[in-house]
């Protein structure tokens, strides 16, 4: 049966969030709070049509977009709600916040929760008791800057229950956005942690002066440790070839709009990790996920050398040149 969504909050005033906003405000009869962090955000929004700090070239649509600060009350009041804030400030920004159980969740965030250590699907199960039929997951291939441009991009839909898939992909899907659901919810949602990973490393790589030849027998490494990985963990029928998963890959691995292929980058080129964290205007998910991924390779006694090639550069002050150039002699 079809759910009935026809307001929905999205909390986040980062890029993501703010395309999200552009995305379902194509569609007018449903309508959208946008929860942001501060009044300053809120009065700029409302007066200009425009976030003051990403992607201001945006145009938000003031007759179905409403900008508030109250998390609680946006949240309370909608069908539906979107989390599209990085995960390093997730359970922060929800501390005190109560989530009906009765509403609907779909995470943007494409991280783990760096306190619990979860994904979160599972930090919305576990921490707010949100039943897993009423929880789904937006992923890519899709970068926040492209959305802005109107260029044609793709997004899945994951959710237990196809029809809150289906739900979510008539408020998603427009003239510039194709869709596709699954049922895959932690699976996809730990390949979209995954890909952050391996971009990190792909942009160590390029810093370091690798070319396209190795890039594309890393990718296609990368793709075999996402598999085994998801496979171990959440064993159920994938195709990893699918958008949501090589796809998503793919762009973050090689596009210029890449936050982690930028921070990998920087990191190749000689920075520091907090360096480059401190110069970085957004966050690098794939940074607070190496370290969950990792522990969790330990616990599943999974060897993953491109995850523990990233981890040893970020988590353990190892030389990345060296560490690559050991992973370059091994990659086939």
């Amino acid at each position: 049966m079809a759910k009935n969504i026809q307001k929905i909050t999205v909390l986040g005033s980062g890029s993501w969030a703010t395309a999200l906003v552009k995305i379902i405000s194509e569609h007018p009869e449903i309508a959208v709070t946008w929860c942001v962090k501060n009044e300053e955000y809120q009065n700029h929004i409302a007066t200009f049509h425009r976030n003051p700090k990403y992607l201001s070239s945006v145009e938000i649509h003031s007759t179905s977009v409403t900008p508030v600060t109250d998390i609680q009350q946006a949240i309370s009041n909608a069908d539906l709600t979107i989390l599209a804030i990085p995960s390093a400030f997730l359970s922060e920004t929800l501390k005190g916040i109560q989530l009906p159980k009765d509403k609907y969740y779909v995470s943007a965030v494409k991280g783990i929760d760096p306190k619990s250590k979860q994904v979160i699907a599972r930090f919305l199960e576990n921490e707010y008791q949100i039943p897993s039929q009423n929880i789904g997951l937006i992923t890519g291939p899709c970068h926040a800057e492209e959305v802005a441009l109107e260029k044609l991009s793709y997004l899945t839909i994951s959710a237990l229950e196809t029809d809150l898939a289906q739900s979510i992909e008539k408020c998603i899907a427009c003239r510039y956005i194709n869709t596709t659901v699954n049922n895959d919810l932690y699976g996809a949602e730990y390949a979209a942690v995954l890909k952050n990973i391996y971009a990190i490393g792909s942009g160590i790589a390029h810093g370091l002066g690798y070319g396209d030849n190795f890039q594309a027998v890393y990718v296609g490494a990368a793709l075999r440790e996402m598999e085994l990985f998801l496979d171990a963990l959440h064993e159920t029928h994938r195709d990893v070839k699918n958008a949501a998963y090589l796809g998503d890959l793919l762009v973050t691995c090689y596009s210029q709009f890449s936050r982690n292929r930028t921070f990998g980058n920087m990191l190749g080129k000689g920075y520091s990790v907090k360096s480059a964290q401190l110069e970085m205007n957004m966050i690098a998910e794939g940074y607070y996920a190496t370290e969950s991924v990792q522990n969790l390779c330990n616990e599943l006694e999974l060897q993953l050398s491109l995850v523990t090639a990233v981890y040893e550069v970020l988590y353990q002050s190892a030389s990345a040149r060296l560490i690559f150039n050991k992973l370059a002699a091994n990659l086939s």
